[in-house]
């Protein structure tokens, strides 16, 4: 199978970029080599979930960048996540909203006008129960 095991992040500012994923989720970010390439640690490696990395962006296809997959990002309070990511510079493109039998999830554009998702992981969403 062809399963996701790396991500990028392209940032146009990718120490802002970096300092948004920090404050925002816990990461934590490494340079590699002599590159302007960060590998990103977003868990520990016994928890599910791949870790990435930031890097400049430097390519563009049209008017805007670089397309991409979306990533979702588990958050223990999506409430205070986007609380957070409003104070951090985000915009919510899309606010909480159930998955049902799954959790809450949210879309924000990071400082860099990426699109993330925003999960809290919550079987009885969209259940009324919550």
């Amino acid at each position: 199978m062809g399963r996701v095991i790396h991500f990028e992040i392209h940032a146009d500012d990718p120490q802002r970029a970096m300092r948004f994923y920090r404050e925002l989720l816990g990461w934590t970010f490494d340079k590699w080599g002599d590159f302007s390439y960060w590998l990103a640690k977003t868990g520990p490696a016994d928890e599910p979930g791949i870790d990435g990395a930031l890097m400049p962006r430097d390519a563009t296809l049209g008017r805007e960048g670089i397309a991409a997959y979306v990533c979702t990002a588990a958050v223990a309070d999506l409430d205070q996540a986007l609380a957070s990511a409003r104070a951090l510079g985000a915009t919510v493109e899309n606010d909480k909203r159930a998955v049902p039998g799954v959790g809450w999830h949210a879309y924000i554009r990071d400082t860099e006008g990426n699109l993330v998702g925003l999960m809290q992981e919550d079987e009885t969403a969209g259940s009324g129960a919550a």
